[in-house]
């Protein structure tokens, strides 16, 4: 037997006070297997010990929530007896330092995480973070992440429909790679973990466990040193068309009642799927590690409980249901086996060759784990560390047909149609829009459809990181309601450095509750969602965090999909309103309205001035008046304003539609140039109107409270000819395909 030094300790990345309660715990020296159990049990990326206590103040419920956190995902009501389950998760470790198969496993283990629940997958979503363009690695990243998406989804035969991909010299060392599904399922077939019924057999199915991705979880609760690509055997090797195999054996096992409850085997493998099965049940677990399906010779019981092989699940099944099931994955093809029993001791026991191999109370490592109040900045004092520069005076833009020709050749706006075009948007057939403000999916064989969105503004996050989460989930907010969809939930996926730094803890207590208020005064709750921290790297010299990225993946209702509405111009003539705050049309000398814009950081190369504050009451207003104009048929085209602010959502709504637009390149005098054209205030919609005298007849009819009163709509310009704002669009065009056409053949 192997004995436990304080050098083993630390390779299992716990620390000396974290070892002292696994001795309370056990009230002895555990042996190997229970010293890896406990670590990745407690490790940051499975217990979440230093979020979970603010993640407790999270929004979570509301009368369309049938399931919030804590199970594999969320489950909302979307009406008919039916329900949309979705969660997003992170793979950015792994994808780091493979990144094929680390960004494939993502969206295997993501699809997991849905189908387990009884839901059928429907669409997938990503949102991606890389460093500098220029970086050596960074092209081989993109490629080879882009790639593994794009292989795995397209290959399991769920399409990608929406994401976002950004660049920032903070990502150089640690790239993100968050991975979204979302699935349907009739309400009365839902599937949920919790381990019953004593006696009850555990069964194994899917692949067999080799020894790829052991200590995956502890990898990923820990900062990257100068050893990444040692680190190449902790990642998992996917097979999609296994996991389609597993999907449709799992789907036809749940069509009949022989489940008790069922696990995707994730992080951590087969000892989270087992321990969170059994301590959800308030029962115990004895397995059998002889009968586990192994693909390598010798495997010992250390090395199946943390291997994190993919395609695999565990279940309970009701007693006298084995042969039935077996029957069924043996039909796919897969492995199935009985490997244990649920038991009444609260404790997992581990059997091996004969002898009690590991005996462990359940409590210690799952509700009873290591849970930190870790310190953290006040806002007043995160905002002297972050250091980041006032705009003293309002910059100009000295040509602002230029500027937007930059801007939209820069990687941050470039067109991302290099990346689509290797993603399988459209299998399934009931994929209705892909590239606009938010993806959007029939619900199948019903008039109705999903619309899912990604977004995060990482800039606005370190700047202020309050208003930061604010914005995130208020943008997310408005992609729904731009392509007319009811806003209905959220799925997050929070990307942030070491929690032991308190200047990094306050990004995250901050950022949360800026995430909380704005879910709450936008009835937008969070049902499910992914903590991923020590996301740095001492490896790019000196050590480098990530900027804080707490990705939101949005989730909303079209109820007839006939209203659904999209981005580009319809036809010449129509009237083009900016819709938002009432300021618009008279201005607030307190903003600068540039502060931390893309303008700024790709024109002038600052990164500076306040994050601009996102007013949820705003937020919310418009958001109804936007889907009031679509559901009265009053609109053509809706885009929303985010990155670039006006002139680029512009350019963006003429590009798709190959219409340009005419418009006053003087902008509205009350502004600089630069602020009208590249401001970028929240809660703003660019909408097209084919009927004025509708629409100002509409707007006379309405209440206007003191709510609605703060909403305002100016005429910015009109539907028609070649170019927008001086450039043409065959030149705008040009420039905004470079970028990756050219990176990606040189």
């Amino acid at each position: 037997m192997t004995a436990i030094t304080p050098e083993i300790v630390e390779q299992h990345g716990l620390s000396s006070e974290e070892y002292e309660r696994v001795l309370h715990a056990l009230g002895r020296e555990p042996n190997l297997v229970e010293l890896g159990i406990f670590s990745v049990m407690w490790s940051e990326h499975c217990s979440y010990k230093s979020s979970r206590l603010h993640l407790k103040k999270l929004p979570t419920e509301a009368p369309w929530v049938i399931c919030g956190p804590g199970e594999n995902a969320g489950v909302i009501d979307i009406g008919d007896g039916q329900a949309a389950i979705f969660k997003m998760e992170s793979h950015n470790h792994p994808s780091y330092i493979e990144p094929y198969q680390g960004a494939a496993t993502g969206v295997g283990g993501i699809l997991r995480d849905v189908f387990t629940m009884g839901a059928r997958p429907i669409a997938n979503a990503n949102a991606l973070r890389f460093g500098r363009p220029e970086h050596p690695k960074m092209k081989h990243l993109v490629q080879g992440v882009v790639a593994g998406i794009g292989g795995y989804g397209n290959c399991v035969g769920v399409p990608t429909v929406a994401g976002e991909t950004n660049f920032h010299p903070a990502y150089d060392g640690n790239i993100l790679v968050n991975a979204m599904t979302v699935g349907v399922a009739n309400q009365d077939k839902i599937f949920y973990s919790a381990a019953t019924g004593i006696g009850n057999p555990i069964v194994y199915v899917g692949s067999k466990t080799g020894r790829d991705g052991i200590h995956g979880a502890t990898m990923a609760s820990a900062d990257f040193g100068e050893d990444a690509e040692a680190k190449r055997p902790t990642v998992q090797v996917g097979d999609p068309f296994t996991e389609k195999l597993l999907i449709e054996a799992c789907l036809e096992l749940m069509a009949t009642d022989a489940i008790v409850a069922i696990q995707d085997m994730g992080a951590a493998g087969l000892t989270s799927s087992s321990v969170e099965m059994a301590s959800k049940g308030g029962a115990g677990i004895r397995l059998d590690m002889n009968k586990v399906p192994c693909r390598e010779t010798g495997m010992t019981p250390y090395e199946m409980m943390l291997s994190e092989s993919q395609e695999r699940m565990l279940m309970v099944l009701k007693p006298g249901k084995e042969a039935m099931a077996e029957a069924i994955f043996t039909k796919w093809e897969l492995d199935f086996a009985v490997i244990g029993e649920v038991t009444d001791t609260g404790h997992m026991v581990l059997e091996f060759n004969g002898e009690v191999v590991c005996d462990i109370p359940l409590d210690p490592l799952a509700d009873d784990a290591p849970l930190y109040d870790r310190p953290y900045l006040s806002k007043d004092e995160y905002k002297v560390w972050a250091g980041v520069k006032p705009l003293a005076e309002v910059p100009v833009s000295d040509d602002i047909a230029a500027d937007l020709l930059t801007m939209m050749a820069s990687p941050d706006l470039a067109s991302r149609r290099w990346i689509a075009e290797q993603y399988d948007s459209q299998v399934g057939a009931d994929t209705l829009q892909t590239g606009g403000d938010a993806g959007v999916v029939r619900v199948h064989g019903t008039g109705k459809a999903l619309a899912i969105t990604t977004d995060c503004t990482p800039r606005y996050v370190f700047a202020d990181p309050y208003e930061g989460g604010k914005q995130a989930i208020a943008e997310a907010y408005r992609n729904l309601c731009a392509v007319g969809a009811r806003p209905l939930a959220v799925t997050n996926c929070l990307n942030f450095a070491n929690p032991q730094r308190p200047e990094i803890m306050a990004q995250i207590v901050h950022a949360l509750e800026g995430m909380g208020d704005a879910c709450r005064a936008l009835d937008f709750p969070i049902v499910s969602g992914n903590v991923s921290l020590y996301n740095e790297s001492k490896a790019t010299g000196g050590g480098s965090a990530i900027l804080p990225t707490p990705a939101i993946g949005g989730v909303g209702i079209i109820t007839d999909l006939s209203k659904m509405m999209t981005m580009h111009f319809k036809q010449a003539g129509d009237a083009i309103y900016l819709v938002g705050p009432e300021f618009w049309a008279k201005p607030d000398p307190t903003r600068s309205h540039l502060g931390q814009s893309l303008w700024l950081r790709v024109v002038k190369g600052m990164e500076a001035g306040r994050t601009p504050p996102t007013d949820l009451v705003v937020e919310r207003t418009a958001g109804e008046i936007i889907h009031e104009l679509i559901a009265d048929g009053l609109v053509n085209a809706v885009h929303d304003l985010s990155d670039g602010g006006l002139a680029v959502a512009l350019a963006e709504m003429a590009l798709a539609g190959d219409l340009g637009a005419e418009a006053d390149l003087a902008g509205n005098p009350d502004y600089t140039p630069a602020q009208w054209w590249f401001g970028e205030d929240q809660g703003r919609y660019l909408v097209t109107v084919p009927d004025v005298a509708a629409l100002n007849a509409a707007l006379a009819k309405g209440t206007r409270d003191e709510d609605t009163a703060q909403i305002g709509f100016q005429r910015v310009g009109t539907v028609g000819g070649d170019s927008v704002l001086g450039v043409s669009l065959s030149t705008l065009r040009a420039a905004n395909q470079r970028f990756f056409d050219e990176w990606m053949e040189g």
